[in-house]
């Protein structure tokens, strides 16, 4: 599999696309004045803690404050090793927290919609291969590293680094299979001089200052995106490639004859067709190869994604058509959830399937194809009412809530009153305001739809209702008003 990265950046905005053979798989999107906050390392102090929620509300700086679970700070140090552990079962929250505490915390998810972010006192610092654990002795090895031999050698070795320091536990990363001992070394010794600096931070800054700030975006994804299967890194700015030269030669130099400065004068991401990818992916409507298509549906409580045959009529029988058409859809439907970074529960709706091994083999083609990404997903087996019920990690926000607003006419429903459900209702408005009050005309500002059916089919309704409460009735459509916008003014 052939992967390339794409860096498109201006001084407003940075965009990094992840590209496996010729199709778009990831975009992340990083804007100078909203930057994310994942990562970061703040000292803070507790506003309000909440007993009846187990949580607490943080101040750390930020627009809203932040929330902290008692999941995330049930810790305590050891008498004897000073070593911080999670307890089981976590204590009551009210034990572990007080209004204006000062407490070290990092964000691990972006504040989202009318949300603030969420923390934890489990701090992690990454680095290429590895993540430092500073609270704690505890040694991991990723589970993507699927060799037996490969995994007790790093295992090993990290043992060796737990024996040796003082500094905390770590976490051996995917990038450091088949990497040396010496790479391993180097970036143990750059994470315990940061978390030396993090500390010295952190004794001397006041509640709401941020002690840590996470690599900007395209640093970030080359520490985390990194990879054998990395053909090429292509980015459109001088400056920030020359930060990349300078990124690699410290801490991966092996991949810097990858970097790829694009001198074109065409953009890049028209270039590789990223752009119109993107406008694709803020869609509903999913084409599929076969002529079926998927309808995608973001909520706040949920996503769904319906999976219909459309155009495609099979050839053989219909549950050999519903079968291939249900096995395109589950690995565009890996792709889109990863491309439109979607998080949370996503509902599934498969088209219902009768052969038990058809079902085995769909949901074996959605696992598969959610191997590559990168986010934590999680799925349950098809349900007694054909549904497929899976989660995806959630840390930053979706694709289109990063690059869209809800509808300023609609409000985000997606729909619009008719004009003449407007008319009934502006008929309604005009009988209760002439029992209400004294007038010798009422005028109606309107959209010009409702208007024009106002004075053409409705105009006997008008006539009758203007006798009726003995005044006239004049009409104005005004161009800014919505469709099911409307105003009675008594002169």
């Amino acid at each position: 599999m052939s992967q390339e990265i794409l860096m498109n950046c201006t001084p407003q905005e940075t965009r990094v696309a992840v590209v496996e053979n010729g199709v778009l798989q990831e975009v992340s999107v990083e804007r100078t004045r909203r930057r994310g906050l994942v990562g970061n390392i703040y000292k803070g102090r507790i506003q309000r803690v909440l007993p009846g929620m187990q949580a607490a509300f943080v101040e750390v700086g930020l627009e809203r404050t932040a929330f902290l679970h008692a999941s995330d700070v049930a810790v305590a140090p050891d008498s004897e090793t000073g070593e911080t552990r999670l307890r089981r079962p976590v204590p009551d929250i009210q034990q572990l927290l007080h209004d204006g505490q000062e407490i070290i915390v990092q964000v691990i998810k972006d504040p989202m919609g009318t949300k603030g972010a969420r923390l934890t006192t489990h701090l992690t610092i990454p680095s290429r291969n590895l993540v430092l654990l500073p609270r704690s002795r505890n040694l991991g090895v990723s589970g993507r590293i699927e060799d037996a031999a490969e995994r007790e050698r790093l295992r090993q070795i990290g043992q060796r680094f737990l024996d040796e320091g003082d500094t905390g536990g770590y976490i051996i990363r995917t990038a450091a299979e088949q990497a040396p001992e010496s790479a391993l070394e180097a970036d143990r010794r750059f994470l315990c001089k940061l978390w030396e600096n993090v500390a010295a931070r952190a004794r001397e800054a006041r509640a709401g200052q941020c002690i840590h700030e996470d690599l900007p975006l395209v640093l970030r994804s080359l520490r985390d995106t990194m990879s054998s299967e990395v053909e090429r890194i292509r980015i459109d700015s001088r400056e920030n490639f020359q930060k990349l030269q300078a990124f690699c030669e410290q801490f991966f130099p092996e991949m810097n004859a990858r970097l790829e400065a694009y001198p074109g004068e065409r953009p890049l991401f028209d270039f590789y067709g990223v752009e119109e990818e993107i406008q694709r992916a803020l869609s509903r409507k999913v084409e599929l190869k076969s002529g079926g298509y998927l309808m995608i549906d973001q909520t706040e409580a949920m996503t769904t994604i319906d999976v219909n045959t459309g155009a495609y009529v099979g050839r053989r029988n219909l549950e050999e058509t519903i079968f291939k058409t249900n096995l395109e859809a589950a690995q565009a439907i890996a792709r889109q959830v990863r491309l439109r970074n979607l998080g949370g529960i996503i509902i599934l709706d498969f088209i219902d399937m009768q052969d038990e091994e058809h079902k085995r083999q769909v949901l074996r083609a959605l696992e598969k194809s959610l191997e590559k990404d990168h986010a934590k997903t999680q799925i349950s087996g098809v349900s007694a009412l054909g549904l497929v019920e899976m989660t995806r990690k959630r840390t930053r926000e979706s694709l289109e809530h990063i690059l869209c607003a809800p509808c300023p006419s609609c409000d985000g429903r997606g729909f619009m009153k008719t004009p003449e459900t407007v008319c009934y209702e502006i008929f309604r408005e005009l009988m209760r305001e002439a029992r209400q009050f004294e007038a010798e005309q009422m005028l109606v500002i309107a959209s010009r739809p409702v208007v024009d059916l106002m004075v053409e089919d409705e105009s006997m309704s008008v006539a009758e209702l203007e006798e009726f409460i003995g005044r006239p009735i004049t009409f104005q459509a005004d161009p800014m008003y919505a469709q099911d916008q409307f105003d009675v003014v008594l002169m």
